[in-house]
Formats: structure tokens, C-alpha cells, sequence
């Protein structure tokens, strides 16, 4: 007899079917059920507002609707939120045609790059040609069917123009795969021609049943495994890289265990940070061009790298000159078979918590230990590092505003269990990847696989909706917040409390501190008018009321020029129900500690500049440290 259900259908549009859709699909890992997409954010225009904005308001009873104020952040805050629930749940984002679908690509490139599902809806050109060329439409001399939402492209990880509406019938399931899926998931974009959005077709009444996209946690091959123990068997300085991957398959506890039983520290990348919580005497903090000295320390002298979900780019690597040993090798967990193959490595192509089980168990049955020379030489790279920053990082210098190195120092010292810092872009994430502690139980969202300025505010709204409780802080520099303040009425609207705290060091300090180094000479990065002398932007520095804009966009601000103003704002802060904005002078040309890891950065070949010649002539003396590791 055949199922009724399966031969009943339901009249619907195609925004509408999206809409259905979306509202019955979860994602499940362990045993835990959540909605996959509870939320949809969007701008509405001519080319959604007619059709998705009308199932929305007639469909959309569980699909709650938000409207930011750019459609950039508004795939920044998915991301976000993505982050926020460890990619087991992510937002949706409807645009219009042309330029607000445009303003989507940075915020799909972040999402991409750093693996994190966002599900993007720009609206497109009309796929029936009797109009004649619309509103904003390219019109490309050789390609007819080319669109500017062909941008979308190389910075999806799935992308279909759905010209029929039964195409959803395919495209939709196939977008829930890869926005679940570890190893392929990151922007999923399904452009929607107008015209199409608001056309009719019978659907089966099945497809909306509710439908669960389990993420399944793949066991490493056991041969791999015992390769990798014999390796750990004979190494003398063995350490390991945690990645993204460890807080993503929740391993922090197996990595500890496996860590702290056999001696192993662990340096984190930005995306890994955290992945040592709670404290242990092998952490090692932050690693790569911007970690701490302890890992640059323990790197350059390993002779065993275990890297745990990570993607080892140039700043994990410095550039692939970190490592130093002339006998170094590699064992790579990773759940894509892209990375777990990097710099030659043993590839245990296995779920980060699954492998550091079997690694454990097998490296235990092997009674391989803690080498108490190697901890005693890690404890005491630790306490340098420690004595460093007490004695000089948060050091008030005479005549200098507090550095920003002091800001993250109070942030660290008012943080909380609960509490999440964001960052994108500039010289905070590496300060917040070599200072930022962990031990508290707060948490450290740092966005450095894209260094996307004007990520953090709206990525905070979207941890914020991940997480009731706590305090959510951005913290971002001045340029970054003029790039994306508008946010801020975001989450007055909604009621997302967040607390953005600003770096006020006048311009993009990061880039011209990589400028002086690469270059000798500043130009063009801080925020300072022209001098009509010289025709370049070295005049004053500009005087900008950051704290007055905040207010004007229904924050409450505060601005503080001390670590106990500072200290007294954070506080006052958080008993605050609305968004608040911090504004801290920094000093302007004071730096957090350098890593001593290298960062390819290339100087200009031809100069007559003596100081461009001069540094040319180091930069060439560092190349000689990188190495061919396959």
C-alpha cells in the first residue's frame, strides 16, 4: 500500500518552500538535537522583499526573522553564531539583488576560509529575459548568463542558481549536507533569480517532514595510529599543534589527558585558542608568528609535531621556518584529507576527540611516559615567559598612554566563567593570542583565518544569541569599529547586549608597525590629515568622539584612560542591560612582545631607499630558515 504521504504535494512558492524547509532541519552529534537553522537574517529589496519577505511573514512562524543594518555583518554574525554552537548550528541570510548581495562575499570568504557554515540567499537577475535588462543588472559582453552572484563562486563551498523551483528538491538537502559536513562545510550560497523566488510547484508534502543531519565523529585507522606511536616512541622533543579541530569535536579533556600523561605541550593556533582550558603546565599559549616565546622555543627544537586540526598556514609555520629540528617529522589528525597530508605529514584522517583516544591508549600500552628533563625545560620556558610579562608587557611606561598589552591585562583580570572576547584584525589578535588567558574559564573567539577588519561587532551579536549568559565582548581597534558600527542598533533593536571595547591608538597601528618593518618608512595607515606641505596624511591625528558615536547608535560609553578607569567601566559595564562601548587610549606606537617566530613578508627587491636596502638584506638572511618539509 502506498504511503499517503508520499504522493500528497503542497502548492508553494519557492521562497516559501526554502522557508518550510528550514525550519525542519537539525543537526545531532552525541546523541544532542538542535535546530540546524533557527534564525534567518536579512535587508529586503525588490528582489527578495516581494517573495521571501512574503513567506517569511506567512511561513516563517519558527524561522524568526532579524534585520541588521549590512548585509556584511549580517553573514559575519552567522558566522558567529556558527562559531558559538561549534558548527552544529548556524543562521540563514536573504539579500537582494546586486549590491546587497554583493556586500555578502567578504563575510562568505571569512566563513569559508575558516570553515564555519553560514547559508546565503542572494537574490538574483530575473531568469526570464521579457523585461529586458533589470535594475542593477551586469550585463556581460560575452557570458549572457553571468551574474555578479558569480562571485560567490570560489568562496562557497556549495553554490547552485536555482532557475526551477523543484531544483530546491535537490539543492536544499545538498546544502544541509555540506553546512554538517566537518571536512567540506563553510559558506553554502543558493542564488535565487527574483522572478523565480515567487513561482509555484506542487511539492511533495514529505520533503518537509523534519529531518536530522547527524555529524558523525570518524575513528582512525588503527595502522596509522601505531605508525604514530612508534614515531612518538622515538622522538626525544615531541609537541603538539591544536588547531580549530579540537574545540570543534569538543576534545579539550582527551587533549589534556593526552598531553599532560605523556609529557606533550601544546601550543594553540588563533583558531585552536582555548583548546587547553582550564590551565595545565604543558600549555604553551599561543603559537606561530604571533605566539608566545615558550612555543617558539619548544617549536624551533621539536623533533615530533602532532598537529590536531589544524590547517598549518604561514602562521602556524612561520612561514614553514619554525621548525628547526633537522630530523623533525610530522603526524597530522585531521578530519580532511587536504591538511592531514601537509608538510609530509603521517595523516590520521579521524574526528580530533576519536584519534587523541586511540593515541592515548596506544601510546599508554607502549608505557611511553613524561620525560622529566623535557617538563622541567618546559616549566622553565613558562616561567620566563611569565616573569616577561609582568616586568615589562604590562609595565606603565612614564609619558606613554597605557599600552594595549595593559587593556587585554584588565580584560584578563575581569573576565569570567562564561565570559567570550572576539577579535578579527589588527595587533590585538596576536596580542590576545600570546596574553589571553584561558584558565578562567572564559573564552577567546579570535577570527585570523581571514583577518577580517569589521568582523568582530556583528560576530558578537551572533555569540551573544549563542549565549544568554556571560559577557560578550568585541574587542576591536578604532579603525575596525568605523568600519562596522552600525551593528551596535542591531543590538539595541534585539536586545543583544554586547560590550565592545575599543583600542583607541589612532589608525591601523598593526600595519604600520608591519610597514616600518618591512619597509622603514610610514605612510598612509594612521588616522592624521593631510599636510598640504607634503600632500601626505601626516598631519594631526584626527579627533574622533568614538564614545558619542556609540551613544548616538543607543549604546552607553564610557571613556578611560587608565587600567583603573578601565577596571571601574568593565564593572559598571557589566551590570548595564544595553550594549556598551569601552573607549581606551592606547599608546600609539607601543607593541605588544614579538613571537621570535619569522613571517614571510617579502621587502622590496629594488630600493634607493638605504633603509628598504638594509632591511631587504635581513629579510634575505631570513629566507635561509625555511625549509622543505615533504
Amino acid at each position: 500500500m502506498q504511503d499517503s504521504n508520499r504522493s500528497e504535494t503542497v502548492r508553494l512558492t519557492t521562497a516559501q518552500a526554502i522557508v518550510k524547509f528550514l525550519q525542519v532541519q537539525y543537526s545531532e552529534r552525541d546523541g544532542g538535537r538542535r535546530r540546524l537553522i533557527p534564525a534567518m537574517f536579512g535587508i529586503f529589496g525588490h528582489g527578495n522583499v516581494h517573495a521571501m519577505g512574503q513567506a517569511l511573514y506567512e511561513y516563517g512562524h519558527d524561522l524568526s526573522y532579524y534585520r541588521p543594518c549590512n548585509e556584511q555583518a549580517m553573514v559575519h554574525t552567522a558566522a558567529g553564531f556558527a562559531k558559538a554552537n561549534l558548527r552544529l548550528a548556524t543562521l540563514a541570510c536573504t539579500s537582494s539583488i546586486g549590491p546587497g548581495a554583493t556586500n555578502m562575499v567578504t563575510g562568505a570568504a571569512a566563513a569559508t576560509i575558516n570553515r564555519l557554515p553560514v547559508l546565503l540567499l542572494p537574490s538574483d537577475y530575473y531568469a526570464t529575459r521579457h523585461q529586458g535588462p533589470v535594475l542593477q543588472e551586469l550585463e556581460h559582453p560575452v557570458s549572457a548568463d553571468v551574474s555578479v552572484n558569480d562571485c560567490f563562486r570560489p568562496v562557497s563551498r556549495f553554490f547552485d542558481r536555482i532557475s526551477r523551483p523543484e531544483q530546491l528538491l535537490t539543492a536544499l538537502p545538498e546544502a544541509m549536507r555540506i553546512l554538517t559536513d566537518p571536512v567540506e562545510t563553510g559558506a553554502v550560497t543558493l542564488s535565487l533569480p527574483q522572478d523565480v523566488q515567487a513561482q509555484a510547484y506542487d511539492f511533495p508534502a514529505h520533503f518537509f517532514d523534519e529531518r536530522v543531519w547527524r555529524v558523525e565523529r570518524p575513528a582512525p585507522d588503527q595502522d596509522r595510529i601505531a605508525e604514530a606511536v612508534a614515531m612518538l616512541e622515538n622522538a626525544k622533543r615531541p609537541m603538539i599543534i591544536a588547531g580549530g579541530g579540537v574545540p570543534y569535536s569538543e576534545a579539550w579533556d582527551e587533549l589534556r589527558e593526552f598531553s599532560e600523561g605523556f609529557g606533550i605541550p601544546v601550543g594553540e593556533t588563533f583558531a585552536g585558542h582555548g583548546a587547553m582550558r582550564n590551565g595545565s603546565e604543558m600549555a604553551l599559549g599561543g603559537h606561530g608568528t604571533a605566539g608566545t616565546d615558550p612555543a617558539t622555543i619548544i617549536a624551533e627544537r621539536a623533533d615530533l609535531v602532532i598537529a590536531v586540526g589544524a590547517r598549518l598556514t604561514d602562521i602556524a609555520t612561520g612561514s614553514h621556518s619554525s621548525f628547526q629540528h633537522p630530523d623533525v617529522r610530522f603526524v597530522h589528525v585531521n578530519v580532511a584529507g587536504h591538511d592531514a597530508y601537509k608538510l609530509g605529514a603521517l595523516p590520521i584522517i579521524a574526528d580530533a576527540r576519536q584519534a587523541l583516544i586511540a593515541l592515548a591508549e596506544a601510546a599508554g600500552a607502549a608505557g611511553i611516559g613524561p620525560n622529566p628533563a623535557y617538563v622541567e625545560e618546559i616549566a622553565t620556558a613558562k616561567r620566563a615567559w611569565g616573569r616577561r610579562i609582568e616586568d615589562e608587557v604590562y609595565v606603565q611606561v612614564a609619558g606613554e598612554a597605557m599600552s594595549q598589552a595593559q587593556v587585554v591585562g584588565v580584560l584578563n583580570e575581569e573576565s569570567k566563567a562564561g565570559d567570550t572576547v572576539i577579535n578579527d584584525a589588527g595587533t590585538l589578535p596576536g596580542d590576545l593570542h600570546k596574553l589571553w588567558d584561558v584558565s578562567n574559564g572564559a573564552t577567546c573567539h579570535l577570527e585570523f583565518g581571514y583577518s577580517t577588519m569589521g568582523y568582530a561587532l556583528p560576530a558578537s551579536l551572533g555569540v551573544r544569541m549563542a549565549q544568554p549568559s556571560g559577557e560578550v565582548y568585541a574587542f576591536i581597534g578604532d579603525a575596525t569599529y568605523l568600519m562596522n558600527p552600525t551593528e551596535l542598533v542591531t543590538a539595541m533593536a534585539e536586545s543583544l547586549k554586547i560590550t565592545v571595547v575599543i583600542s583607541e591608538n589612532h589608525g591601523l597601528q598593526a600595519i604600520r608597525g608591519l610597514q616600518m618593518d618591512v619597509a622603514g618608512r610610514s605612510f598612509g595607515n594612521e588616522l592624521r590629515s593631510r599636510n598640504e606641505e607634503t600632500d601626505r596624511l601626516e598631519g594631526d591625528y584626527l579627533e574622533i568622539d568614538f564614545a558619542r558615536n556609540a551613544e548616538s547608535l543607543g549604546a552607553r560609553a564610557w571613556n578611560v584612560t587608565t587600567p583603573d578607569e578601565l577596571r571601574a567601566a568593565l564593572r559598571e559595564a557589566r551590570d548595564e542591560n544595553r550594549s556598551c562601548v569601552i573607549v581606551a587610549e592606547t599608546e600609539k606606537h607601543r607593541y605588544g612582545p614579538e613571537s621570535g617566530a619569522w613571517w614571510d613578508l617579502a621587502v622590496a627587491e629594488a630600493t634607493a631607499d638605504p633603509v628598504t636596502r638594509e632591511l631587504r638584506a635581513e629579510y634575505e638572511a631570513q629566507q635561509q630558515l625555511q625549509r622543505f618539509y615533504h
